[in-house]
């Protein structure tokens, strides 16, 4: 099968790294896989760029497509020719630019598949597809008068994402103490409630004077967030590990004992918890997106004491996440369903 996968974006951020992994699980299983990204916007210098990411893992299309949010009409109109041209079995579109285009420019015999991921892009002027994915179970709901097969794209993780051989020497080479850590690991913004996880590490150091906080990021509230830290007197017991990403990232993860994910961005499949399962760390999460299928333990509200409630519980989830493999024949099975149906 040959599929493109179509990304508007040129970072590498909210739902890129998952768009990659599947298509590298894709690839795994025998088909011929490409992701097409935004060329135009190259002077991304505040997020890490998307095209060098997909070029090094050998799927960045080379189709000439601008792909960009920027495009002119005249390039947007290349683009459509360009698509009509390609000999591809599956367009998945991923973005709302995306979608546009495929809905002009699938190539005759194609299957045009659409990938929501975050509530936003469930409009009524949501074009129609073949087939639809969304990120959580919850949302399959509002697609249901499409008539059309959704399907559950859950989060997918790098296979560095696994439990330390030996935390204890970890946490030393980290210059952090080797007790109960509590992590951290979004960028510094509203949507990410840190100052809730401040005040609830607060209340929670209380009750276990031994747990330290690790915040993993940056962001326009960083600032803010250490002052808040240094306002509760909690300077001697909370890290601020800076910006994290590959393998580095990973470590930071792995030496946790819980993360507490209270919030998310663009991406709803929640990947940064099911990121912290495969490194056996504990998810306390909130009720966003997918994180209430991923939590060992669910904060009912986006509060303080609900937040303790949740890390003093002691829950462990006891399902297991899906594999890539798993996951990604899931989706081509969801491609097949699309292209029988206009048989």
């Amino acid at each position: 099968m040959r599929i493109l996968h179509l990304l508007a974006s040129p970072f590498w951020s909210g739902p890129a790294e998952n768009v990659a992994l599947l298509a590298q699980a894709q690839r795994a299983l025998g088909h011929e896989v490409t992701v097409a990204v935004d060329r135009k916007r190259r002077d991304v210098l505040s997020e890490e760029p998307a095209v060098p990411r997909f070029q090094s893992l050998g799927l960045l299309d080379e189709g000439g497509l601008t792909l960009s949010v920027k495009s002119s009409p005249w390039e947007m109109w290349n683009d459509l020719r360009a698509l009509r041209g390609r000999q591809v079995d599956v367009l998945h579109a991923h973005f709302t630019h995306d979608h546009l285009l495929t809905r002009w420019g699938t190539p005759k015999g194609a299957v045009r598949i659409r990938s929501i991921h975050a509530p936003r892009s469930l409009r009524a002027s949501l074009p129609d597809a073949g087939a639809y994915t969304v990120p959580a179970s919850h949302l399959r709901a509002k697609l249901e008068g499409r008539h059309r097969p959704v399907q559950v794209l859950p989060a997918l993780v790098d296979s560095m994402f696994e439990p330390p051989k030996d935390r204890e020497a970890l946490r030393r080479a980290l210059g952090l103490e080797d007790t109960h850590l509590v992590g951290m690991i979004s960028t510094f913004q509203e949507s990410r409630r840190h100052a809730v996880g401040v005040e609830a590490f607060a209340a929670l150091v209380r009750q276990r004077p031994e747990a330290r906080l690790v915040l993993v990021g940056d962001g326009a509230l960083l600032e803010a967030t250490r002052a808040q830290v240094s306002a509760h007197g909690l300077k001697d017991q909370v890290t601020f590990a800076g910006y994290q990403q590959g393998p580095a990232f990973a470590k930071w993860l792995q030496a946790l004992d819980e993360v507490w994910i209270l919030g998310l961005g663009n991406d709803w499949s929640a990947r940064a918890a099911a990121q912290a399962r495969a490194c056996g760390v504990r998810v306390v999460a909130v009720k966003e997106g997918a994180l209430p299928e991923l939590a060992d333990a669910r904060v009912d509200a986006p509060t303080v004491d609900a937040v303790l409630t949740a890390v003093l519980s002691g829950a462990q989830a006891t399902t297991e996440h899906p594999t890539n493999h798993r996951i990604a024949s899931d989706i081509l099975a969801l491609y097949g369903q699309a292209a029988e149906a206009r048989r």
